[in-house]
């Protein structure tokens, strides 16, 4: 009867996803944000025990950047091509032995309760079906105290970073397309998009203790033309995180479970 309660809650969760969500593209090994998402976590929570967890870990660039402070990186994902790829990576760099990647089916991560050192979440929550199982099982599997480092697309940046399918427009970049009101932007957007209020009370309701959160400063990975983009690296868009909303692509967070 449980069993039966559960699974009716979790495909009512299902049905209530964005219609229109589309799935993540994994950030590439070059991208300047693997930088500024490293240093902020390691700021901000220091490692800690030896196993650490990236839900949504795409194809591993990110997660292998934390490789030398834990012993063992695990890497969840809904893609078997992007954990196969996460292997080959790993492998290439001597990890053997020291990578796990786990095949996560949208309701709960392959992994016993209170069994990871640290997490790590960058652009995925927008694209999941259910935020809920998602979280819930972010809270489970790690130990009590431990961080959970996850980041969103933010509200207030310029362009809508996923692009949105809209009537007649080719271009699905429109600026300021994600400061329209919720259920406007939701019905076309390819991704969720939060405030960074949105984001805290999400994770507080889902058992975690929020202890730092900001904006990433936009990197300009788009910006083809070097010198334009190395000049507004160096300065307008400097530092790694800001608290100007209107200078950053996505919110980040830092919790503890509790």
């Amino acid at each position: 009867m449980c069993r039966q309660m559960t699974h009716s809650k979790q495909m009512n969760e299902f049905q209530a996803a964005p219609a229109n969500l589309a799935g993540g593209k994994p950030a590439g090994d070059e991208d300047f944000i693997l930088a500024r998402r490293l240093r902020t976590a390691l700021a901000w929570a220091a490692p800690v025990g030896s196993v650490l967890l990236d839900f949504g870990c795409g194809s591993g660039a990110q997660a292998l950047l934390f490789a030398e402070h834990f012993h063992t990186i695990l890497g969840a994902d809904v893609s078997e091509g992007y954990l196969r790829e996460f292997h080959r990576k790993a492998v290439a760099r001597g990890l053997t032995g020291h990578f796990q990647g786990l095949y996560y089916d949208g309701f709960r991560l392959p992994l016993a309760s209170a069994s990871v050192d640290y997490a790590i979440s960058f652009e995925v929550l927008e694209h999941v079906e259910s935020e809920t199982e998602a979280l819930t099982e972010l809270h489970r599997v790690l130990k009590p105290g431990s961080p959970l480092v996850m980041s969103v697309p933010n509200r207030w940046w310029i362009f809508e970073t996923h692009g949105a399918s809209l009537p007649l427009l080719p271009w699905n970049r429109v600026p300021f397309f994600s400061w329209l009101p919720k259920k406007i932007h939701d019905r076309y957007a390819r991704a969720r998009i939060y405030r960074r209020r949105e984001i805290v009370d999400k994770l507080q309701n889902h058992g975690f203790e929020v202890t730092q959160s900001a904006y990433v400063t936009a990197p300009m990975d788009v910006l083809n033309w070097r010198p334009l983009r190395d000049a507004l690296r160096s300065t307008i868009f400097r530092e790694d995180v800001t608290r100007i909303p209107f200078l950053a692509t996505a919110v980040i967070v830092c919790a503890r479970k509790v």
